[in-house]
C-alpha cells in the first residue's frame, strides 16, 4: 500500500499565510524564551549560543531528547485544544481543523488496485504554511509545564533549550526525577513517542563526552597551549560535514552534471557560502579546511573526466591556483564576504 498526502494548493497556502499573520502574534505573546524554532527574530544560532552559555555556567549534564516522527504524531484533538485556549473564532478553528484533516490517499500497488481516502487523526500537513506554528504551539505547553511550579526548571534548576522538536535539558546534576518528569509528560500527557535509541544522557565533564545539536558538536577539549585546563570546543558535527560532502559529491558528479565550468563553480560558491554562513560559529576552521580540500579534489576529478585527454592546468600553475583563477572561493573567504 502506498500513502499520499494532499499538498496544499496555491489558494490554500495564501489563506494559511493570511491566517498565520493573524495567529502568530497571538501565540508569540505566550511562547517562552527557551524556544527558538520557527519564531520571528529567533534562530538556530541563538539556541546554540544559549546552550554554550549554560554549559560554561556549569550545566554540563545533558538530557538529549529525540522525538520519533513528531510532526506526524501530534494528536489533533489536543492540538486544537491548545489553539482554543487563545482563539475563540469558530470559523478560524474550523479552518485549522480542515487543514489538519487534509485527506490521505491509500493507493494499492497491485495491478488494477484502487485508492481509498481517509482523514488523519494525528500530525500536521506537509507543506502547510501554518504547520510549523501549530507544531511549535503544541510543544509550547510542554515548555510551560517544564517551567511551572512542579517542573524541573524550578524544582531542580534545569535549563531547557528547544528548537522545534529538538531540545536539550541541561543541569549541574541530572537526576532521575527530571528524566522521569520529561518522559512521562511527553509520552503521557502529550501522547508523543521518545526515540529511546537516540535519546541519551551525557555528562560533558566526562572524558571524550560530546553533545550534538543542530549540526554542531559541543565537547570539552584539552587546552591548545598545554595549560592544565579544558576549553569548550564547538564545531560542525561529523554528520553535518558528511552530509555536506555528499551534497558536493552530487553537485560535481561528472556523469550527471554537464554544466559549463563557470556556471558549476558559481553554483558551488553560492552553496558553500550558505553552508559557511551557518557553520561559522565556534571553532569551525578544521571543518572549513576539510570541505575546501574535498571540493577541490572533486572539481579536479570532474575536470579530468570531462576531457578526452588528461586535463592539466597551465604550465607553472598549480591546481590550487588554477581553481582560484576559475573563480572557486574558499570557505574562509566566503565567511567574511
Amino acid at each position: 500500500m502506498h500513502y499520499e498526502t494532499t499538498v496544499p494548493t496555491v489558494r490554500d497556502r495564501v489563506v494559511q499565510m493570511a491566517t498565520l499573520l493573524i495567529l502568530e502574534p497571538i501565540f508569540e505573546a505566550d511562547f517562552l524564551d527557551c524556544s527558538y524554532g520557527f519564531r520571528p527574530g529567533r534562530s538556530a544560532h541563538q539556541a546554540l549560543e544559549e546552550i554554550r552559555g549554560h554549559l560554561q555556567a556549569g550545566y554540563q549534564a545533558v538530557y538529549d531528547a529525540d522525538l520519533k516522527g513528531y510532526f506526524d504524531s501530534i494528536p489533533h484533538s489536543q492540538l486544537l485544544a491548545c489553539v482554543r485556549m487563545r482563539v475563540v473564532d469558530r470559523s478560524v478553528l474550523q479552518l485549522i481543523r480542515m487543514w489538519l484533516e487534509a485527506p490521505i490517499v491509500e493507493r494499492s500497488e497491485e495491478q488494477g488496485g484502487g485508492s481509498k481516502w481517509s482523514r488523519p487523526k494525528k500530525g500536521t500537513p506537509q507543506g502547510g504554511v501554518a504547520s510549523p506554528l501549530l507544531a511549535n504551539l503544541y510543544l509550547h505547553w510542554f515548555d510551560a509545564l517544564f517551567h511551572g511550579p512542579e517542573g524541573p526548571a524550578r524544582k531542580a534548576d534545569v535549563k531547557l533549550v528547544r528548537y522545534a522538536d529538538d531540545f536539550v535539558a541541561l543541569a549541574k546534576q541530572m537526576g532521575a526525577e527530571t528524566i522521569e518528569y520529561i518522559e512521562s509528560r511527553l509520552e503521557g500527557k502529550f501522547q508523543l513517542e521518545i526515540n529511546r535509541e537516540k535519546t541519551r544522557v551525557v555528562d560533558l565533564r566526562e572524558e571524550g563526552a560530546s553533545l550534538d545539536f543542530l549540526g554542531y558538536t559541543f565537547r570539552y577539549d584539552r587546552d591548545l597551549q598545554g595549560r592544565d585546563q579544558k576549553y569548550l570546543n564547538m564545531f560542525p558535527s561529523k554528520k553535518a560535514v558528511q552530509r555536506e560532502r555528499e551534497k558536493l559529491h552530487e553537485m560535481t558528479d561528472s556523469h550527471q552534471c554537464f554544466k559549463p565550468i563557470p556556471i558549476l563553480i558559481g553554483e558551488l560558491n553560492r552553496h558553500l557560502k550558505g553552508w559557511a554562513s551557518y557553520f561559522s560559529k565556534g571553532y569551525s576552521t578544521g571543518a572549513h579546511w576539510e570541505i575546501d580540500w574535498y571540493v577541490r579534489g572533486r572539481l579536479i576529478q570532474h575536470l579530468q573526466r570531462r576531457s578526452q585527454r588528461p586535463f592539466r592546468p597551465p604550465k607553472g600553475v598549480s591546481w590550487y591556483q588554477h581553481l582560484q583563477q576559475l573563480g572557486l572561493a574558499r570557505l574562509t573567504e566566503l565567511v567574511h564576504a
